[in-house]
């Protein structure tokens, strides 16, 4: 049977099913509901846990940058340590993100200018901040994707494909990049639309792409996913930044590779292929990282690593007055 014989259909293009996963609880009344869908997979890729609707089509955003990596080694790509982790990031802005950019372009034999990514300000708050304040505008170079545009620039070019259209969605990079997508996630793209940053962006399932994360963390030493593994977890801070949940969940939980998405998307898996995948309906990222830490819960990582994760305190008068907390559903003793 053919790889692409043996793929899943393409997950169902409908509204999600999601349901209550966060309540914000302010003095001993629910304020509010954030709704959401979360799956959790064991070693042997079975589903251990889901909630909500981990099947329909979604857009993983950034979480899909992993992936894109991988597709990148495999057409050639000749990065790993921290400008591979570079090329996989949704980076903060922060200069070692700019430098490193720049390295391969250089590397490359590329200009600047030649990004097609969408000029913005950096990420991270306090640099931006930074940035305004020195009167310093939005730039291709500080947008968090500009890593990977680097990078996939450098592998049409190492191929002897056109620069000018890397992102068509019918260039061979973006064609070599969905198949890497549905070889991973096991199953077709659903639709095809633009990313933020004018990448193509591909629609999986949940599952699909808590899938996609396992097979990167168990697959062979030496191979595309294994060095985009070693690379983003050696270099959390180049995947992300200095202030970023993510980075902090990769040095807190052993062996971890997490990837955030905007709009309220998180993927993480451990080695042995223990994977959690979450959406968040309205895209917040209050609710993303306590449902995120639930779900590795639910994966059998110790409660007592992800405390620090499990939920900001709701404020009254500068004091705690309530909490974020995740629904009885996704606590690991019920």
């Amino acid at each position: 049977m053919t790889r692409a014989a043996s793929l899943l259909s393409a997950p169902a293009l409908r509204e999600p099913g999601h349901v209550p996963v966060v309540h914000l609880v302010r003095g001993g009344v629910i304020e509010g509901v954030h709704h959401g869908s979360v799956v959790v997979l064991g070693a042997d890729g079975e589903v251990r846990f889901r909630l909500g609707d981990t099947e329909a089509a979604f857009y993983p955003r950034s979480a899909l940058k992993p992936l894109q990596a991988v597709a990148m080694l495999r057409a050639g790509l000749p990065l790993d340590g921290d400008l591979l982790s570079l090329a996989a990031a949704s980076h903060s802005g922060e200069e070692r993100h700019l430098d490193g950019t720049r390295r391969i372009l250089d590397l490359a034999g590329l200009a600047e200018s030649e990004l097609r990514n969408t000029p913005d300000m950096p990420f991270d708050p306090v640099v931006r901040d930074s940035w305004v304040s020195e009167g310093r505008g939005p730039s291709r170079l500080a947008q968090n994707c500009s890593g990977k545009h680097a990078a996939m620039l450098w592998t049409a070019k190492l191929n002897g494909w056109s620069l000018d259209d890397y992102l068509d969605p019918a260039h061979p990079l973006q064609l070599a990049v969905a198949e890497t997508v549905e070889d991973l996630t096991g199953q077709r793209i659903a639709h095809v639309t633009v990313d933020g940053c004018g990448a193509p962006l591909f629609a999986v399932s949940l599952h699909g792409l808590a899938r996609a994360l396992a097979r990167i963390t168990t697959a062979a030493p030496g191979t595309p996913e294994a060095r985009v593994a070693d690379a983003m977890r050696e270099h959390a801070e180049m995947a992300s930044g200095v202030r970023r949940d993510v980075a902090a969940l990769m040095r807190t939980v052993p062996g971890l590779l997490a990837k955030d998405g905007f709009e309220g998307v998180q993927v993480a898996a451990l080695p042995d292929g223990r994977a959690v995948a979450v959406k968040i309906a309205d895209g917040a990222d209050r609710a993303r990282v306590p449902v995120a830490a639930a779900a590795l819960a639910h994966a059998g990582v110790d409660p007592a690593l992800l405390t620090a994760f499990a939920g900001a305190p709701l404020l009254g008068g500068g004091r705690p007055v309530g909490a974020v907390r995740t629904v009885p559903a996704l606590d690991l003793a019920s």
